[in-house]
């Protein structure tokens, strides 16, 4: 049973590691050649509660996560109760033998509402209270087991080491769960080797030590393990790749895009991008030069936006990073760029809602909110990611969109996205050009008197930044004339407002088709897919499978939310017998305003809103018992722990 594609986890409490084995695991994979995909999850309590880390790993690219696990890396009881169902019949579960005794509902983390949930199966199912009760019920199903002596393996690394105290390696568990599963993948050691070593490249010692530990495990797992089938085999490949979270890209395109003031308020999951700017914050350009970004830790949201929209002013590319409750803070911001058309980025991360919500899981459901937050009405440009690659250019684009269009533009992203992990064939960096728009010079204003909100055809005013001779003009939050002064007069009101909304006219017009709106699968069948932002992955690969099944469908995935374009997915729409609005929302907020633009209505829904991001496997089988006329109009979706 070799294959050529395997579902790797692994899972433990919060803070125990989870992260660094998933990450030498991925970086050994990418090492032989092999494509990654990679989903993180974890609590919000910040330690000691249960996390995961879902690897999915390939010679051919993989675009999403699937339900099955073939090799589970429990770190603790709690991961085998909560993840056993997943693994797969000849797919393994690693686990130290000092767990297997676990009274299951004894395991002191586990909710109440979960641990009625697993006494209901244990009820049902027979299955008795210890874990190693549930580890026999999962032979049953063909599952391997492979129990570590995880605390005799640190004692002889101890000793080795000379370290006495084992305390003081019990962290190193981490490390050897992954000898432990590259040797049942039979993987080359030496990518494994040189995955921990790159991870820990500035502590030569600690890389060493857990080399060490990596070796231990893999010799173990060679000496008394057998028979687990499934493999992973290195590869080679003719072109440089990267593997990088999406918090990562977006950071790396705002520096592609020019960007160089970052103002933010830590809040899950924005903060990870504003860290890595922080940890990059000197970097080498295009050219080979040496430029910086400026990183500002603000004291809240409402000074987050404030100061990247005054930055903006300055002339700098600006942007501020945040997530639902910090974009709360920063409307009132957002509506005076609005009102003062200021170029202001921001890159908005949705996560569970509503209030604090589910503060470290996915969610879709604030794409009305940022379509609409602030007072009043003003234009605002909004950009919707798909994945990761989408995320790096996009971060790039939606600067140029801002000082094109002089308009605040939001980059809007979802949890799934900036957690998620993946290998790409590095970006090309060519493919950008910076576009500044009407930008004026000192010698543009010689002689000319500056009106800096100047009525034109378009509704663009050249502007000019902020210090430069001649060009004097004022930033007020209230109405303005041309010259920013004060003014409440009915006409100068009107001209205004129309002054400022048109301009969404023009970027319907001028904006390209493929950041408008992109097509996937067979457009000329009678079934269609519309869906947006991190679904896109698992809805590619489901209607290709389906596509191989004999069914014919497409998918249109929206971009640009606001202005929306709504002539060209009315076209794509027209005449279609399904169509499919696939969201990660409770009220399929993307099929509303598509049957709100175009006067044409879903028919059916398929739906997740348990704070999980959706797989290739759910979405399939959801499309699939809609084109077999099986479903209901609306199909909710459960997977996940």
């Amino acid at each position: 049973m070799a294959v050529d594609s395997v579902n790797w986890m692994a899972g433990g409490a919060q803070g125990s590691g989870v992260d660094t084995a998933a990450n030498i695991f991925g970086r050994a994979c990418g090492y032989g050649g092999l494509y990654v995909f990679g989903r993180r999850e974890y609590h919000s309590n910040i330690k000691g509660l249960h996390s995961y880390f879902h690897l999915r790993i390939s010679s051919r690219e993989v675009l999403a996560n699937v339900n099955d696990v073939d090799l589970l890396a429990a770190f603790d009881a709690e991961t085998v109760v909560r993840h056993i169902k997943e693994v797969s019949p000849e797919g393994g579960v690693i686990i130290g033998t000092h767990q297997i005794g676990t009274k299951v509902l004894e395991i002191p983390t586990l909710p109440p509402e979960f641990k009625a949930e697993i006494a209901k199966f244990m009820k049902e199912n027979g299955v008795g209270e210890t874990l190693n009760d549930w580890l026999n019920h999962a032979r049953q199903r063909r599952v391997q087991v492979f129990p570590v002596p995880y605390m005799d393996l640190l004692a002889e690394i101890g000793k080795k080491l000379g370290i006495a105290q084992i305390s003081k390696i019990t962290r190193m568990i981490n490390v050897l769960t992954i000898g432990v599963s590259f040797a049942l993948f039979q993987y080359d050691r030496a990518l494994a080797e040189k995955a921990v070593r790159d991870t820990f490249a500035e502590k030569a010692k600690i890389a060493e030590m857990n080399v060490a530990a990596l070796n231990y495990a893999y010799d173990y797992a060679k000496e008394h393990f057998d028979g687990f089938k499934h493999r992973l085999e290195k590869t080679v490949v003719n072109e440089e790749r990267i593997f990088l979270t999406g918090n990562q890209a977006v950071a790396m395109g705002k520096v592609l895009g020019g960007c160089r003031v970052q103002t933010y308020y830590p809040i899950t999951p924005a903060a990870d991008e504003s860290e890595f700017l922080e940890a990059n914050q000197i970097m080498k350009t295009i050219n080979g030069e040496d430029e910086a970004i400026v990183v500002i830790q603000t004291e809240d949201e409402i000074a987050a936006v404030n100061a990247a929209s005054g930055a903006a002013l300055a002339g700098a590319r600006a942007a501020t990073s945040t997530s639902g409750p910090g974009f709360s803070l920063m409307v009132e911001g957002l509506s005076w760029a609005g009102n003062n058309e200021v170029p202001l980025v921001i890159t908005y991360y949705q996560r569970g809602a509503p209030s604090t919500g589910l503060p470290t899981r996915h969610g879709q459901g604030d794409l009305r909110f940022a379509m609409y937050a602030g007072h009043g009405e003003f234009a605002r440009i909004i950009l919707a990611s798909g994945d990761i690659q989408e995320c790096f250019y996009d971060a790039a684009k939606v600067f140029n969109l801002a000082e094109k269009y002089q308009m605040p533009v939001i980059h809007l992203l979802d949890k799934a996205m900036a957690n998620c992990s993946q290998t790409y064939p590095i970006f090309d960096y060519g493919k950008f050009k910076i576009e500044r728009g009407e930008l004026l010079k000192e010698k543009d204003l010689e002689g000319k008197e500056y009106r800096r909100f100047r009525f034109t055809e378009t509704g663009i005013s050249p502007r000019v930044v902020l210090g430069t001779k001649n060009g004097v003009h004022w930033y007020t939050g209230d109405e303005h004339n041309e010259f920013g002064h004060i003014s409440e007069e009915p006409l100068n009101r009107r001209l205004m407002v129309e002054k400022r909304m048109k301009k969404l006219e023009l970027v319907l017009k001028e904006v390209p088709l493929e950041d408008k709106l992109k097509f996937y699968g067979d457009m000329n069948a009678e079934n269609i897919v519309a869906s947006w932002g991190s679904p896109k992955g698992a809805i590619i690969e489901a209607i290709g499978m389906l596509r191989q099944e004999g069914f014919g469908i497409g998918f249109i995935q929206v971009r640009l939310l606001h202005p929306f374009p709504a002539a060209e997915v009315k076209n794509a729409l027209t005449g279609k017998r399904r169509i499919i609005d696939v969201e990660d929302n409770y009220t399929a907020q993307l099929g509303g305003i598509i049957k709100e633009a175009t006067g044409i209505a879903p028919n059916y829904y398929v739906l997740k809103y348990t704070g999980r991001p959706v797989t290739t496997t759910e979405v399939h089988k959801a499309l699939k018992t809609i084109l077999t006329d099986k479903a209901r109009e609306r199909e909710v979706l459960t997977f996940g722990a």
